[in-house]
């Protein structure tokens, strides 16, 4: 291999450092975790305090109505009891309160929890409010400090009704579809006279904080964020990793979603979210039980005649890219919602990668009801197969390479001085196009597997196939798989160390050794010098590979494992059957017919000869000079 083959390694090599970088908290937000730290108990003690006044105004119209006082026109509904209402089919079971009369709870059935029991809890009437606000000309109207009635109760219909004092209303209808789909609406009911004659949007304010899930703080927390769509563009989201308080979203929304890992809550509007929504994700401490707090202030329309209700859908379920599309085509709002972007794929070329092949290839064998470690086997192998032709083409290239060494070295031992070495390579070069040979294609395995490989790390640890499936020794494919745990957290390793993590680096670095091995028989000259020293970068990278995979999903590193081990029985098996003296006898064959042509050159030889020229004429003239 030849210095332009180790370039193209170096440069392969920054690609993955910087690819580590970027998964890797930056400096800014190391040196901003302290004082995340303290504004998120700033906040939090702010919201306390909030919630406090409004619970002491509440208490202050409620005792006001039960005197006679009349002020409010919603005296009568600022008094009641607190009771929980029902909506259930097979997939979910939301539950709400009659006091705010919006969903308190939310469980996923079918889906195992954290504690290995069945049934997901996505959040509670502790952990996550809703709530509608309306601003009339003498008041503001806001639904969490009134109490509703509930009626036309069936498992999958509910009518919440605030009753106001002039006999008009506020009214909330509730209709659960077939699976994760839950369509509302919200109607003031002979409430005209009370708002402005200019007045058309109510506010809404969305929190949750978000539990963790899985067994993995570290990992599910990264892919827990606050995501939207814009209207007729993409998703985004807030910084998974950083505290973001009121963040301001300047483009109008369809969605914004609460996501998990595994499981999302996303609020649809269907006359969608005005410019300007104010936006919060706070990352919480591990151990505590929680991954991120989420809020989400945000306008849409309203029509204070009641003609027209303010409609919306939640989807509340499992991040499935196959579901979230079928749940999508139940939308009645005519909107391409694009939900299924709730299950990232990672770029746009692994992007497509991951949608047009890996997705159907995972469906395909996951029919047969194979289990899941068997299934990233199978995907490995059919990998290998298809890349077979061009892996099997690159080695050739270094196969002759490596017979033809011993004739480069005598072609080449007159270049032996430093100011020698732009001859030496055109020597190279043109000895390489005789023999018919292109030393450029050394690196094309690497050059093939990078796309699939970073394809697969936005895949799966995505799968929610994988979530909850054993394997050999393995409980869980989407978390990490530890041999040892303990309870401090170290730097860099964190609290664990993850078994496939260790046997996929282990394998990273004995196929580098083969693959040095195997670049060094193929060297001349000063080239086996300077492959010295790459060899640190190439067995530093393994290393670097731990502590950036320790924390991550069995299921990932056991691919990586099982591809790398593969790759290593591929150049073990063509090294076996390769004969190298057949080879030569082709190369010398190929070569008497080019010896005729002693000006055959390929583009690179010819580009150093016009080097080479060039630095004789520079030469030439500083001596005449």
């Amino acid at each position: 291999m030849n210095k332009d083959t180790l370039i193209g390694f170096v440069l392969i090599g920054l690609v993955l450092i910087g690819f580590s970088w970027y998964n890797q908290p930056s400096k800014e937000e190391a040196e901003a975790y302290q004082h995340q730290q303290d504004s998120i108990a700033a906040v939090q003690k702010d919201l306390q305090v909030k919630q406090q006044i409004a619970e002491a105004e509440r208490k202050a119209q409620a005792e006001a109505a039960a005197k006679g006082d009349t002020t409010s026109l919603f005296h009568a509904a600022l008094n009641g009891e607190s009771k929980p209402v029902v909506l259930k089919n097979e997939k979910v079971e939301l539950t709400f309160d009659t006091k705010g009369g919006t969903i308190s709870k939310a469980v996923i059935k079918g889906f195992e929890n954290r504690e290995d029991k069945m049934d997901v809890t996505l959040f509670d009437e502790k952990t996550q409010q809703m709530k509608f606000m309306l601003a009339g000309k003498t008041e503001n109207i806001i639904t969490s400090d009134l109490y509703f009635t509930p009626s036309n109760v069936t498992d999958s219909t509910l009518t919440m009704t605030a009753a106001a004092g002039n006999g008009g209303a506020i009214v909330l209808n509730y209709t659960l579809g077939k699976d994760y789909l839950l369509h509302f609406s919200l109607q003031a009911q002979g409430l005209a006279g009370i708002f402005a004659p200019n007045y058309q949007t109510l506010d809404l304010e969305w929190g949750e904080k978000a539990r963790q899930q899985e067994k993995g703080f570290t990992f599910e927390n990264r892919y827990s964020t606050l995501t939207y769509k814009e209207k007729d563009g993409g998703t985004d989201y807030l910084s998974e990793t950083s505290e973001k308080v009121n963040e301001n979203i300047e483009e109008v929304l369809d969605w914004v979603a609460f996501k998990n890992q595994f499981f999302s809550a996303a609020l649809i509007s269907k006359d969608d979210f005005a410019a300007n929504s104010l936006m919060s994700s706070i990352p919480q401490e591990k151990g505590s039980g929680f991954l991120k707090q989420f809020n989400a202030k945000m306008k849409t329309a309203f029509d204070p005649t009641g003609v027209r209700p303010s409609e919306f859908e939640m989807y509340i379920g499992p991040n499935d890219f196959r579901l979230i599309k079928d749940v999508e085509e139940q939308s009645t709002f005519g909107k391409d919602l694009d939900l299924e972007q709730l299950v990232y794929l990672g770029w746009p070329l692994f992007r497509i990668i991951n949608r047009w092949f890996t997705l159907y290839v995972f469906d395909w064998l996951t029919g047969f009801g194979l289990n899941m470690g068997i299934v990233l086997i199978l995907i490995t192998l059919l990998l290998k197969a298809i890349t077979f032709p061009m892996v099997k083409k690159s080695y050739m290239s270094s196969a002759k390479m490596r017979v033809l060494k011993p004739k480069l070295d005598e072609a080449t031992k007159q270049y032996d001085k430093p100011e020698d070495q732009m001859q030496k390579q055109q020597a190279m070069m043109q000895l390489y196009s005789q023999y018919g040979v292109s030393p450029l294609s050394g690196c094309l395995p690497m050059l093939i597997q990078m796309p699939i490989w970073i394809a697969m790390f936005n895949f799966v640890p995505n799968a929610i196939q994988l979530r909850r499936q054993a394997f050999l020794w393995i409980d869980d494919l989407s978390t990490y798989d530890p041999i040892v745990e303990w309870q401090t957290n170290i730097w860099g390793i964190g609290d664990h160390l993850s078994l496939t993590c260790i046997l996929f680096c282990v394998s990273n670095i004995l196929y580098s050794m083969m693959t040095m091995r195997q670049q060094k028989d193929q060297m001349v000259g000063q080239q086996a010098e300077q492959m010295k020293m790459m060899q640190w970068m190439m067995y530093l990278m393994p290393v670097m590979f731990f502590f950036m995979f320790n924390d991550y999903s069995s299921g990932l590193n056991f691919y990586y494992f099982i591809s790398l081990f593969m790759s290593a029985a591929i150049m073990w098996t063509l090294r076996k059957t390769t004969n190298d003296a057949k080879l030569l006898a082709i190369l010398e064959a190929r070569y008497k017919e080019n010896k005729n042509n002693p000006k055959k050159q390929s583009g690179l030889a010819a580009r150093l000869e016009a080097m080479q020229k060039q630095a004789d004429q520079m030469r030439n003239e500083r001596t005449r000079r």
